[in-house]
This record gives C-alpha cells, sequence and structure tokens, in this order.
C-alpha cells in the first residue's frame, strides 16, 4: 500500500504546478461536477449511512448532503471575488508601491476524516481545497466502512487520482500517509489523534489543520426560557445518538431551575425520539461499534459508583443493536470520571451552580472546548459569559447552528483545534496568502541605505512616521 500511496503522492506533486494555474472558471467548473456526481450517488449514501450509523434518511439528507450542496453552492457563488488578489493600503516604507494579497493554493493536502459524519467532514474540506486550487488525498475513516466504499467510487468516478485520490483502510494506512511530506493536513477527529497528526506533520514542517472536540459545555441562566431550553438541548444532544463533535457534553444550570428542566427535557426527548413508549429506532441512530458501545455503558457505571445518580435512561437491554437511550446524570462532580473525557454519547450529565460565576470558574478550569452554548434572557449575563470564557464557537439561545452558517468560521481553539473551515475561512485554510509588493519608480527605501555618518538625523523623523 505504501508503494502505491507514494506512486500518488508523487504524480499529485507533479500535477499541483499545473493546477495552480487553473481559474476561477476552470474549479467552479470541478465543484458542479463533484455536486453532480454526488447526487448521482445519494441513494448508494443513504443506504451506507443508514448501515454504518443507523441514520434516518432525513437526518443523513440534513446533516450530510444538503450541507454539502450548500458549501458547494456558497463557494460558486463567491469564489472568483475570494481569488482576486486583495489591494491593501501602503506605509511610509513603500509608500508609492502597490501592494497586495495573493492567494496561491497550498499544493498536496491530505485530509483525514471521522466516522461520525463521514460524508460531510469528508467532502467538506476537500470543497475548500478544490476552490483553492489543490490537488489532495482523502482517507475517510474506516469504521465507518460503507460509507467509505462509496466515497472511494464516487472520488474515483469524479477525478483522476494525479488530482483527487481515495485511500481505504486502517491506521496503518493513516501512518503511511502521514510519512509523507504534505503540503498541508486536514485531520478531523480525537484530541488524542490530533496530537498524533501534529507531530508527523512536524518532521516535514506540513502546516495543519485540526478540528477536534471536547467537552463543550451549556449554561443555562436563571432567566432562560425552559421549554425551548430543553428541546434544543434534547435535539443537539441526540442528534446522530450523541456523536457530534460539537454535542452539548455537559450542562451546567441554576439550582433553581434543575428539577423542571428534567422534567422538560424527558418530555423533549420522548417527543423527539419516541414512539409508543419506547424509542423510535426509525429516527434515532445507533453508537457506530462494540468498542464505543462498551466505553460508553462503563463511563455511565463509573460516574454512578462515583456518586452520579442515573436521573433517567441508560444502556438497559439495547446491547444487540448498539442502543443507547438518552440518559441523564445528576448530582455530577466535577471530578466525576464523566466528566473528564469527551462523552460522543447520548448522555447528559447535570452540574447545578448557585452563582453564574461558578459555571464560568468550573469551564475555564477545563481545556477550551470546541462549543459552548449559552441559553439566557438576560443580555448582560450573556455578555459576561462570552467575555470570561473562551470557545471554538457559541450559541446564544440554540446549540450546533453556528456550523450551517458558511460566513461564520468554524474551528476550535487549543485543545479544541486549531485552524477554521466552511466558506472563505476554508478557502484560505487551504492557501497561502502571499505579500506581493509592485514598487514604483518613486521608492524612498534608499534613505535608509548605507552609508549612514550623515543620515543620523532622520532617526528622529523615521521613529514618528513608521
Amino acid at each position: 500500500m505504501l508503494e502505491l500511496i507514494k506512486s500518488v503522492f508523487e504524480s499529485q506533486q507533479k500535477y499541483k504546478l499545473l493546477l495552480r494555474k487553473a481559474n476561477a472558471e476552470i474549479r467552479i467548473s470541478k465543484l458542479r461536477i463533484l455536486k453532480k456526481r454526488i447526487e448521482n450517488f445519494e441513494e448508494e449514501l443513504y443506504t451506507a449511512m443508514q448501515a454504518d450509523l443507523r441514520k434516518c434518511r432525513f437526518e443523513t439528507a440534513v446533516t450530510e448532503l444538503l450541507f454539502t450542496y450548500a458549501e458547494i453552492d456558497f463557494a460558486v457563488k463567491h469564489l472568483e471575488d475570494w481569488m482576486k488578489p486583495k489591494t491593501v493600503r501602503a506605509n511610509p516604507a513603500n509608500f508609492f508601491a502597490r501592494n497586495k494579497i495573493y492567494y496561491e493554493p497550498k499544493g498536496v493536502c491530505l485530509i483525514i476524516a471521522p466516522w461520525n459524519y463521514p460524508f460531510q467532514l469528508l467532502i467538506s474540506p476537500l470543497i475548500s481545497a478544490i476552490a483553492a486550487g489543490n490537488c489532495a488525498i482523502l482517507k475517510p475513516s474506516e469504521l465507518s466502512s460503507e460509507t467509505a466504499k462509496v466515497i472511494s467510487k464516487l472520488i474515483s468516478a469524479t477525478f483522476q487520482p494525479n488530482e483527487i485520490a481515495c485511500f481505504l483502510g486502517d491506521a496503518g494506512v493513516s501512518k503511511d500517509l502521514l510519512s509523507l511530506p504534505f503540503d498541508h493536513i486536514f485531520f478531523t477527529g480525537s484530541t488524542l489523534v490530533g496530537k498524533i497528526v501534529m507531530e508527523a506533520a512536524a518532521k516535514n514542517l506540513s502546516s495543519v489543520t485540526l478540528e477536534l472536540g471536547g467537552k463543550s459545555p451549556v449554561i443555562v441562566e436563571a432567566s432562560a426560557n425552559l421549554e425551548k431550553c430543553a428541546k434544543k438541548i434534547a435535539w443537539g444532544k441526540l442528534v446522530n445518538a450523541g456523536q457530534t463533535c460539537i454535542a452539548p457534553d455537559y450542562l451546567l444550570i441554576d439550582e433553581t431551575l434543575e428539577s423542571q428542566f428534567l422534567t422538560l427535557y424527558k418530555d423533549a426527548c420522548n417527543a423527539l425520539y419516541f414512539k409508543d413508549g419506547k424509542i423510535n429506532k426509525e429516527v434515532y441512530g445507533k453508537i457506530i461499534n462494540e468498542k464505543q458501545f462498551t466505553r460508553l455503558t462503563q463511563l455511565i457505571k463509573a460516574a454512578v459508583s462515583e456518586g452520579a445518580e442515573l436521573a433517567w435512561g441508560g444502556s438497559s437491554e439495547q446491547e444487540e443493536d448498539l442502543t443507547i437511550l438518552p440518559t441523564v446524570l445528576r448530582n455530577v462532580r466535577p471530578d466525576n470520571p464523566i466528566m473528564k473525557e469527551e462523552i460522543f454519547g447520548p448522555v447528559l450529565p447535570i452540574i447545578v451552580f448557585k452563582r453564574l460565576e461558578e459555571a464560568i470558574d468550573l469551564i475555564n478550569q477545563r481545556n477550551k472546548p470546541l462549543a459552548l452554548y449559552v441559553f439566557s434572557e438576560n443580555k448582560d449575563k450573556v455578555q459576561k459569559i462570552i467575555q470570561e470564557t473562551s470557545s471554538g464557537g457559541t450559541c446564544v439561545n440554540d446549540v450546533v447552528i453556528h456550523i450551517s452558517n458558511p460566513n461564520l468560521p468554524f474551528g476550535g481553539v487549543n485543545s479544541s483545534g486549531m485552524g477554521s473551515c466552511h466558506g472563505i475561512f476554508g478557502f484560505k485554510n487551504f492557501s497561502h496568502e502571499r505579500a506581493v509588493v509592485f514598487q514604483s519608480k518613486i521608492g524612498i527605501t534608499s534613505m535608509i541605505y548605507p552609508p549612514y555618518d550623515k543620515k543620523m538625523g532622520l532617526l528622529k523623523w523615521l521613529k514618528k512616521i513608521l
């Protein structure tokens, strides 16, 4: 496999020199062809994601396919403007010169995707890579194997391997890929694996984008509209059976609201994902595999053994089809085992607070999360939370939806990632911003050339203008 990978990589290294010359019209054409090809493979993708994650057709359409189509359409609409060199202001040192920023392709890029949104999280960065004029090698997750097979077919039917190629396989294939000197690596996955990717990239000085995860908190402040809050949190927590990097991970709630919230959250979960008193598997997904199922069930047991109360749900008699019921844990202490790792499942721990400052302090004592959610009708409290915390992105009185706006950057900070994607942010992520100065015939920089013995008087003047 390594020899084949190297062969494709070397062919892309040659082709990138030709591809960088592609104008907006050519790149837009490639994006439109990609969209048409995805449409041709829609039914296979629906079937594959049903097999991998028991994703229903509607959820697959909204979170995977329509999301991707919208991203392509947005890039097609704006790409010509994105590609134009941007004129910037001069400073006194090059006052008469023309100063521009050119956006040039980084070259050959590696895109490694996870299993939880196996199509969207691979194709979305590919759209940005194509828009920026790059070659790319794709590595879908082997855990969502059915979707990976369809993606491989789709890519080989759309592109020549010297431009875009897809390799299937396990972590060994990823290791082989990471040994090569890519111009850029885009990785989506866990923080633990993100560190491995960054270490491998450092050996070749490859630039990286890391879209990681972490424990994204929800703060429910005393003034929140609890009914709306409960329904939104229930949806954000349980879509894709909780296997979403920006899912609400744990809840910080004013102690006066906990009891009422619990009732409303159960009602919301029942309305969204239950039918005739039982979980509705036509709309509620499964855990990806036995390993993740076991991890989650053990995490729940460990949390309870350390003092948490199983207020609702659990994994009762669902092991045969990898279904974990919506679960709520109360009386969770900040040092409980379930608060030490990203849950990535339909389990909601609840921690109460008396003062808002307690919630803010708890968040700030932990790694910076990928997302932070705030429910409050008090504008001052909302601003206080935003100003006194840090996160990749934030929603006020909603969850998850910030990822859907291509006019916003999406990405983490520190342990939750680095770099941004979607829209122009994705285009820039796969581009090198190249500074270009066109000097005029009236350049004044010769004033600072040696000899200096007669120019010491210039220093006071230069200090003022520079």
